[in-house]
């Protein structure tokens, strides 16, 4: 455990930011299934809104540091390619 004042409070920072991270990270991994859940339904309409709040969370996590911006673009990319196959 750290002794020093400001060592103490950079563990607490990056406690904080972790937690916020693993929100973000759950949440856009939440919003990649049900895309997957509405594409295996067969359910079009579903997955093309999924799709956008998919997109959307994709897109806050790339930009907060959470995901890579290529890593972003593939999983976008792979929704997108699922759900215009569903024709």
């Amino acid at each position: 455990m750290a002794n020093i004042k400001s060592a103490k409070k950079r563990i607490l920072v990056i406690k904080k930011k972790t937690l916020r991270n693993k929100m973000v990270a759950s949440a856009t991994k939440t919003a990649m299934k049900k895309v997957v859940n509405a594409v295996n339904a067969g359910d079009k309409a579903v997955a093309v809104e999924a799709l956008k709040g998919a997109n959307k969370a994709i897109d806050m996590a790339c930009t907060k540091g959470i995901l890579h911006k290529n890593n972003a673009s593939r999983k976008k990319s792979r929704l997108a390619k699922a759900v215009n196959k569903m024709a």
